[in-house]
């Protein structure tokens, strides 16, 4: 059973509907587009998982792959490249989601598979210790990264209270404790249908999409219990939280900065981080690249990135850098934020911030895949039609609106700082 459009399309590109069943479904008709992108999202991330759990979304997102009562290991594969088309996925601490591109004509033979694996995954014990070894790997081969060690270290000190401070893909210990058993019992707790959306974008009109996609996400199973999951509220940092790791074989230093912003209640706050992010730090142009690196040339790299979460997001700063400057270069990083909190940034610069991002939201919505991504994202965290209004709210941000958000957010005394240093001789 459907019911009308929950959301006007002169609101959204897209419509949204729910079924009967309690599925979400955005769909967007895309003219003279041949290409087809199915999204499916899932709350089912990292932060659904019970502490002694961790890993096992990650984890459950390979088995997905490994076949159901109908479909042996390797044959969705097979049925979707032989079509010409693409399927792959991913897990955050938010989410876990699906996809495939595929020619509109064959999207009714593709889709039904896909929901196939979401809703009837095997997961066999055979299957489950030989995909353990790749997770495994995985794991191992992310030891090897001094990028992923320092974020890792930098969220883990951020984030000493709420799940968003574990890795995405667990441990090798708690994972080896794992069992198929206990994986199955996670995946009919959470793939329900009310906890998933369904996007597609593309040359496919929305009476076939609803009856398509209606039918192939018919037969749920029961949910089953899970261990209770407790996801605790990360209060302010209100020091400066500092670390150093030395790791071998490591050329230049890494110097790393995080801060915590709001979450999607707070999505204003949120864009205008955004904005000061660019502002900071993306492009020449930039506060910090031009200074430290152009002019100053005490780094060879320095961005800044701000990742919106549905609890709280994460504002960060990173350089590389060699290790003799770390200390002059943390310094001038907390006078430019002292300086934002004092003096308003003048409307040229932010006409400038506004522009790039603008700019990027357009070149980034230009696609299926891309469009059903945005939709998706926002539908699982927050709502679908809030991946519209990025733009106007970027352009509303005024000196004012970001001055007081530095001073709200970004405290140049109360951070969390991990630096990266190279094992030397004299070490």
């Amino acid at each position: 059973m459907l019911s009308e459009p929950l959301i006007a399309a002169t609101e959204l590109p897209a419509d949204i509907f729910r079924l009967g069943n309690g599925l979400t479904v955005i769909h967007q008709y895309l003219p003279a587009t041949p290409v087809v992108m199915a999204d499916v999202w899932v709350r089912a991330g990292a932060i659904a998982e019970p502490v002694e759990w961790s890993g096992m979304a990650h984890f459950l997102e390979h088995m997905i792959f490994k076949g159901t009562p109908t479909l042996a290991p390797g044959e969705f594969d097979w049925l979707i490249e032989s079509r010409g088309g693409a399927t792959n996925a991913a897990t955050s601490h938010d989410y876990a989601h699906f996809f495939i591109t595929t020619a509109a004509q064959y999207l009714g033979d593709t889709l039904p598979h896909l929901a196939d694996l979401l809703l009837h995954a095997t997961i066999a014990e055979d299957e489950f210790v030989r995909e353990r070894d790749v997770v495994l790997e995985e794991i191992r081969a992310s030891y090897d990264s001094p990028d992923w060690l320092g974020f890792q270290a930098l969220s883990e000190s951020i984030y000493q209270h709420h799940s968003y401070g574990r890795s995405v893909l667990g441990t090798e210990a708690n994972l080896m404790l794992r069992s198929p058993e206990q994986m199955h019992r996670f995946h009919k707790h959470y793939y329900q249908p009310e906890n998933m959306t369904v996007v597609i974008v593309g040359e496919v009109d929305q009476e076939s999409t609803l009856n398509l996609v209606n039918k192939a996400f018919e037969e749920f199973t029961q949910p089953a219990d899970l261990p209770p999951v407790e996801v605790k509220a990360e209060p302010p940092i209100t020091a400066v939280r500092r670390q150093e790791l030395y790791l071998p074989r490591l050329e230049q230093a890494r110097l790393l900065m995080g801060w915590i912003g709001p979450g999607v209640e707070q999505l204003s706050d949120a864009y205008g981080l955004d904005l000061l992010s660019v502002l900071l730090a993306d492009g020449r142009s930039s506060r910090l690249v031009r200074e430290l690196r152009e002019e100053r040339q005490l780094v060879y790299d320095i961005s800044s990135s701000f990742s919106l979460q549905r609890d709280s997001s994460l504002f960060t700063i990173g350089a590389c850098l060699e290790p003799q400057h770390l200390e002059e270069v943390e310094e001038l990083i907390c006078e430019h934020l002292w300086e934002l909190q004092r003096t308003p940034v003048s409307d040229v610069e932010l006409k400038r911030c506004q522009r790039l991002l603008c700019n990027d939201y357009i070149f980034s919505t230009e696609a299926p895949s891309q469009l059903a991504g945005l939709y998706g994202y926002y539908n699982t965290i927050a709502t679908a039609e809030l991946a519209v209004s990025y733009p106007s709210r970027i352009q509303c941000l005024k000196p004012l609106d970001l001055m007081q958000l530095t001073q709200q957010y970004l405290s140049p005394e109360h951070y969390a700082i991990t630096l990266l240093k190279p094992i030397t001789e004299d070490w």
